[in-house]
């Protein structure tokens, strides 16, 4: 899939059911795609449509809705290819800072620079919600560190064996970084 226009907005609760619907199914699309693909997002094989609409659904819209999570989206044409969070859910003495979470792009869509928009305008959505500090963690040595690195994160460290891939029971290392915004 090559993506000729990308457009980053912010996904929206409060659209009406049919069109969210739609997007749950597009964002859950992604997810099973990227758990088939072998990535270390959580959930392992095998990962049903349905357990991907329940992760957008049940864990990811009450914080949109609540506003303590902000969900960006990557559109091409009116499909979501990618998008990324914005866990804003923090304690009293936390709250300059906020998680980026959950950066997911459609395999197919892929070395296209969405992570890298999506990356950039989460930055955006964070100084405006006035967070000084953003925390991340990835797999150690992937494309998305290199990519979190060159838009200037810091690396704190590297926690061995700390999650299994989508698809093998090798436990594979994560590297912890921060940016200071």
């Amino acid at each position: 899939m090559t993506v000729s226009h990308i457009r980053i907005e912010e996904w929206r609760s409060d659209v009406d059911g049919a069109t969210l619907e739609r997007e749950i199914d597009m964002l859950a699309e992604i997810l099973r795609a990227i758990v088939y693909d072998g990535a270390g997002v959580s959930f392992i094989v095998p990962f049903s449509m349905e357990e991907s609409r329940a992760f957008w659904r049940d864990r990811v819209l009450p914080g949109v809705a609540a506003r303590t999570r902000h969900v960006l989206v990557a559109r091409a044409d009116n499909r979501i290819v990618g998008t990324v969070q914005l866990d804003l859910a923090m304690m009293p003495n936390q709250q300059h800072r906020g998680e980026v979470v959950k950066m997911l792009v459609h395999p197919d869509a892929r070395r296209q620079g969405i992570a890298r928009a999506l990356m950039l305008a989460l930055e955006d959505v964070a100084r405006a919600e006035h967070r000084t500090l953003l925390t991340l963690d990835t797999w150690s040595g992937s494309a998305a560190e290199t990519l979190y690195r060159s838009l200037g994160y810091t690396v704190v460290g590297m926690i061995p064996r700390f999650a299994r891939t989508s698809t093998k029971t090798d436990l594979e290392p994560t590297t912890i970084m921060y940016k200071d915004l």
